[in-house]
């Protein structure tokens, strides 16, 4: 039987260090890191995303702030709200909750964000950089992937690394980090052709389609580490892109989910906030 990866465990002791950073902080009787996350309207997921992340923040003695906007609202009344966070220097990161309601131009607004505050890794800019090598933040599901990796004190260098879905969220940045890892990278999305083949010889499979159940033991060997990034309402139950049960047997190591990636990401997220005021002390 293959071994559960415990992303819990890999996310405690991190949350461990961030309560180290904040008891250090308030010793010397310096501010704790802020957060600002907004949300427009109300989308489920958003709202317990936003949710989470408090709880997760406000647990680590991080503050966070929430700015919550109607669905009636216009855009310039969103990039104010952006601009005004911007410039206030007890916040060391914006989050901004996606999806928009359709009537955004998304991209328009995210811009507005400050590279020096996106911890989210959303603009053109912290994208730019995370490609050409010199990153300000990791975009925080991608590097719950490589953190999550790592953790098994696995030597990425070398290794055949297959990526199943090509997102700008997801997929092409987990590609990029394992890149800089020294990976060999191959790509894979809905029109790649012998699929199954492809995936079945990789040492790490990252699968982050959206599918759920997608990936069965066809798809890996015996010594493959399958990372499920995938996220899925089915049958009531919040399911991965691999069939756990089907696949545990047939592979080396696998994530479940819930429990696994996600278990990560917003401890990342509230991580990079960190490195933010440990870099731009006010």
């Amino acid at each position: 039987m293959g071994q559960i990866i415990n992303g819990k465990e890999v996310a405690l002791k991190i949350k461990d260090e961030i309560k180290e950073f904040v008891a250090a902080r308030k010793e010397k009787k310096l501010a704790a890191p802020k957060i600002a996350s907004i949300l427009v309207g109300n989308d489920g997921g958003s709202i317990y995303y936003m949710s989470s992340q408090e709880k997760v923040a406000t647990s680590l003695g991080v503050e966070f702030l929430k700015v919550t906007l109607s669905e009636s609202c216009n855009a310039e009344e969103v990039i104010n709200e952006i601009h005004k966070l911007n410039e206030d220097n007890s916040v060391q990161g914006i989050i901004l909750q996606l999806p928009l309601p359709d009537k955004f131009d998304e991209k328009k607004i995210i811009k507005e964000i400050s590279p020096n505050k996106d911890i989210d890794c959303l603009t053109f800019e912290s994208q730019g950089k995370l490609y050409m090598g010199e990153p300000r933040f990791l975009p925080c599901t991608p590097n719950s992937v490589v953190t999550l990796i790592k953790s098994l004190n696995i030597d990425i260098t070398g290794k055949n690394v297959v990526v199943l879905g090509r997102s700008n969220i997801v997929g092409k940045p987990v590609a990029q980090l394992l890149l800089n890892e020294n990976a060999t990278v191959t790509i894979c999305h809905s029109k790649t052709k012998n699929l199954k083949e492809v995936c079945k010889s990789a040492d790490i499979l990252v699968v982050a389609i959206g599918k759920p159940k997608f990936i069965d033991e066809s798809y890996v060997n015996e010594n493959s580490v399958v990372i499920d990034v995938g996220t899925s309402s089915f049958e009531g139950k919040i399911t991965g892109d691999v069939d756990f049960d089907k696949v545990i047997d047939k592979c080396s190591l696998l994530t479940p989910v819930p429990g696994g990636v996600g278990a990560l990401t917003t401890t990342l997220l509230i991580k990079n906030a960190c490195e933010a005021l440990k870099e731009n002390e006010y």
